[in-house]
């Protein structure tokens, strides 16, 4: 079963990290929970970005080996919440 996102319980927070993945400012370390970067920092929630990748708002934009580093891309469904 896919997990699936109401786009007014995104909180604030969910909307900044999805202004920052749309910009370009996000990078995914790629494991068995991905770890979100923003501008080369560790997101200081990442429960919120493990969420945000498990509902399929976030996706990394490459192929990535475990514990690789990989552009993070916002998916259309996270444009759509984000323009909600």
């Amino acid at each position: 079963m896919e997990a699936t996102v109401d786009s007014t319980l995104l909180t604030g927070r969910d909307r900044a990290i999805l202004r920052a993945v749309a910009a370009g400012r996000a990078e995914l370390g790629w494991g068995a929970e991905p770890d979100l970067f923003l501008d080369g920092r560790c997101c200081c929630d990442q429960p919120a970005a493990h969420r945000l990748v498990r509902v399929g708002l976030i996706a990394p934009g490459a192929v990535a080996a475990a514990g690789g580093r990989v552009p993070a891309m916002i998916t259309d469904q996270g444009r759509f919440e984000l323009a909600a």
